[in-house]
């Protein structure tokens, strides 16, 4: 990995990082952590299900915005004064959060939110990088791939837990106190870092392109499932605007003198091979947390609470093969480790896609830690490809907009992800109810066996048709992203090869 400055050495570097990650953390959390207080948020607001979900979608959208304009930023301000003041407005806007006294309010408060959150996760990237030496550095990206995994898991955990024991406001309150905390020290121990800023003209007319057409595509993304995608006047409309916005702001940031981001940084050929496999990689691991969870509530009877907690175990092995890993990873070929991550997510689909509906909690929990050595091994090295050509100045630019579509690759798996899964369980209903009449003998015996032809029998028989059509949809999406991921492992070695502090 390229460095063109020298290594800055805080006082307390465990103190350093610690404060670094804390933000981070804070800020991956706080992505999922109000998903499970929807129900309760929108009840005491006063409002119906579906206009709650815009807590979610209005972080969503404006942190998707920002998040692009991390370079731009960190140029403008400098990386330690830009991660100070964004914790800091973090620490605010999610006090506000918890004082909203309306659903208005909240949205409001939501979008400020997400919007300085955007550059919080790169710019914690660069400052890691920049305070570790180069052969150090896979320990710096060890500890943020922890933060990338335990966070979303973490999240809807503590959710669920706080506005069960409290009350939703709490689930906003707690970033203050972590927040207060890693701002003082990061400032304490960052401070003195030598930076040079660049007062470069605004480019106001990418930026406006820019929160139009990332801002419509996010809303269409969010919104498709609920409105049916193109049924909807809505989404059409939307998805014409983000179309329009996204090929005009390519267009002008590549024209432009003083664009405000920078998207020659993919004439980078790793850097463009790293963001491919970030991106795809992601998304499968997203899709899988995504699914797994809901399937275990909707279709197995599970609590919010213990599906979060069947899927938990992936953070074990991430927790316990991190200090290895940044020790020992700079003798290994990235592309390696990215293979062996990408074999072992595909091995756990395909584990998935052999489960039925009498699958235990255990079995459940031991493929999920199975899953933990792959995701261990992902994102470091992919995230060492990504970085490994571009020059220290250049870090915090490629990382935010590395992480911009990593989170874009993430509500596109998100939208499909349901789609796929209600789509062919759809169809598996159907073949399977081709089978089932009342002049069949199987379906008569098994009437007999349930007490007769009544109609709550008749609801049943549905209800069994239904759970195995979903089983059958749930293993089709399995086995199809076991073999996403078996093709990532022949895409991570058209990188060239790199070591870590090489």
């Amino acid at each position: 990995m390229s460095l063109q400055q020298a290594v800055f050495k805080p006082a307390n570097l465990a103190l350093a990082t610690i404060a670094i990650s804390l933000a981070s953390f804070m800020q991956v959390l706080d992505t999922t952590i109000a998903n499970v207080a929807l129900p309760t948020i929108a009840g005491n607001l006063g409002v119906s299900a579906e206009q709650g979900t815009w807590v979610i979608t209005s972080f969503a959208v404006c942190n998707a915005i920002t998040l692009p304009l991390t370079g731009w930023l960190s140029r403008r301000l400098g990386e330690v004064k830009l991660f100070i003041w964004v914790v800091l407005l973090f620490v605010i806007t999610s006090f506000l959060c918890g004082i909203a006294r309306n659903m208005t309010e909240l949205i409001i408060f939501r979008c400020l939110q997400g919007a300085v959150a955007g550059p919080l996760y790169p710019i914690a990237q660069s400052l890691l990088l920049a305070i570790y030496p180069p052969i150090k550095r896979g320990v710096a990206l060890a500890i943020l791939s922890i933060v990338t995994v335990v966070a979303p898991i973490a999240g809807p955990i503590l959710g669920g837990w706080i506005s069960y024991n409290y009350s939703w406001p709490w689930i906003f309150f707690i970033n203050v106190p972590f927040g207060l905390f890693a701002a003082f020290f990061a400032y304490q121990q960052l401070s003195s870092k030598p930076e040079q800023t660049q007062r470069s003209p605004i480019d106001y007319i990418g930026l406006i392109a820019l929160v139009i057409g990332i801002g419509a595509l996010q809303v269409v993304l969010d919104k498709g499932n609920d409105l049916d995608w193109f049924e909807s006047n809505f989404i059409i409309i939307g998805s014409a605007i983000a179309v329009i916005g996204i090929i005009f702001f390519i267009i002008w940031e590549l024209t432009d003198k003083h664009p405000i981001v920078n998207l020659r940084l993919f004439t980078n050929y790793n850097f463009s091979v790293g963001c491919i496999l970030l991106v795809l990689g992601y998304s499968g691991f997203f899709g899988i947390n995504l699914l797994l969870p809901q399937w275990l509530q909707t279709q197995m009877g599970y609590t919010a609470t213990w599906a979060g907690l069947a899927a938990a175990p992936i953070g074990i092995l991430p927790v316990l093969l991190t200090p290895f890993l940044g020790r020992y990873a700079q003798y290994f070929d990235m592309r390696l480790l990215a293979s062996f991550a990408f074999a072992a997510i595909a091995g756990s689909c395909f584990m998935r896609a052999g489960f039925n509906t009498q699958v235990n909690y255990e079995h459940i929990a031991l493929v999920q830690m199975f899953m933990g050595v792959g995701v261990a091994l992902f994102f470091m090295p992919v995230m060492s490809i990504v970085l490994s050509d571009l020059k220290q100045n250049q870090i915090a630019e490629g990382s935010g907009l590395a992480a911009f579509l990593r989170t874009l690759g993430g509500s596109f798996a998100a939208s499909l992800t349901t789609w796929i899964w209600t789509r062919k369980a759809s169809e598996h209903h159907a073949y399977l109810t081709e089978s089932i009449s009342l002049y069949d003998p199987i379906t008569q015996h098994t009437l007999n066996q349930m007490g007769g032809k009544t109609l709550e029998n008749y609801a049943q028989l549905e209800n069994i048709v239904n759970n195995q059509a979903y089983m059958l949809s749930t293993i089709d999406y399995f086995f199809m992203l076991g073999c996403g991921f078996m093709l990532l492992v022949f895409v991570a070695w058209l990188a060239k090869p790199k070591r870590i502090g090489h």
